[in-house]
């Protein structure tokens, strides 16, 4: 039996444990979390009937896999507090840490660098993740498995992870306020507000759910919804002249290179 371990019980933990439970990738009885909020504790130990501890020893020896589930800043404090096991391996989801600098500091163990998104919160994250140089083929599947209860799951090179932060993990900021944007339109249309963001959250999810499920080119099905002379064709006008592509690039890359700054 495969035990896991989360340090930190935050809202991305709580998703990865819901996934793991619900897909029944782990039971109740195989996961532990440790966190300092008596409030988390209580609700973690409630909803999902999981061992929880307040300090991380408490977890750390007893768990095969431990998931780093902490902000970067926490993260660098909890390293020194890890003290190797044979066969344990270490997932962290802490931005910005590279693998260089945990292995440098739990030299011979097995670690893998992960960035999911905001979207596990319902199940429908993406998860990229860069392998260190210990981990064994056995141990890359059980991580894969964690993630996949959350999502889809893709493999990168880490130098490449801060592409993957620039897109995947700031990306859905950049979607969310394109239906802030598309609901606005709407209510200043005359639409009440709930109609007009019901109309652009089904609108933003149905396209991407089409190109998801049709494997078609995004290219390709904005050309079946834009007649010539028709209504999309004005708006698509309007945002080539305000350059839409132009800014959501420049998004991602900014987002890139902060990425980048924090990870030195």
């Amino acid at each position: 039996m495969t035990s896991i371990g989360f340090i930190g019980g935050g809202k991305m933990a709580e998703a990865i444990i819901r996934g793991l439970i619900s897909s029944k990738a782990f039971s109740p009885s195989e996961i532990r979390v440790s966190e300092p909020d008596p409030e988390r504790i209580k609700r973690l130990k409630e909803r999902y009937s999981i061992s929880v501890a307040d300090n991380n020893r408490d977890v750390i020896p007893l768990s095969d896999i431990i998931i780093l589930a902490v902000k970067p800043q926490v993260l660098t404090g909890v390293l020194p507090e890890i003290t190797p096991m044979a066969g344990q391996l270490l997932i962290s989801i802490a931005a910005g840490i590279t693998l260089a600098y945990m292995e440098k500091r739990l030299p011979g163990t097995p670690i893998i660098r992960t960035m999911p998104n905001n979207p596990a919160l319902v199940g429908a994250g993406m998860t990229a993740m860069a392998v260190g140089t210990k981990v064994k083929k056995e141990q890359l599947e059980e991580a894969r498995k964690i993630f996949a209860s959350i999502g889809e799951v893709v493999e990168v090179e880490e130098k490449f992870m801060d592409a993957v932060t620039g897109l995947s993990g700031s990306g859905p900021a950049y979607v969310y306020l394109m239906i802030e944007a598309l609901t606005e339109a709407g209510k200043e249309l005359g639409l009440e507000q709930d109609k007009a963001r019901r109309l652009a959250v089904e609108t933003v999810y149905g396209a991407a759910k089409t190109i998801k499920d049709t494997g078609k080119p995004a290219e390709e099905l904005r050309e079946m919804v834009t007649s010539p002379g028709g209504t999309t064709i004005e708006g698509l006008k309007v945002l080539e002249k305000k350059k839409f592509v132009e800014a959501v690039v420049a998004a991602v890359k900014a987002a890139a290179q902060k990425s980048k700054k924090l990870s030195q």
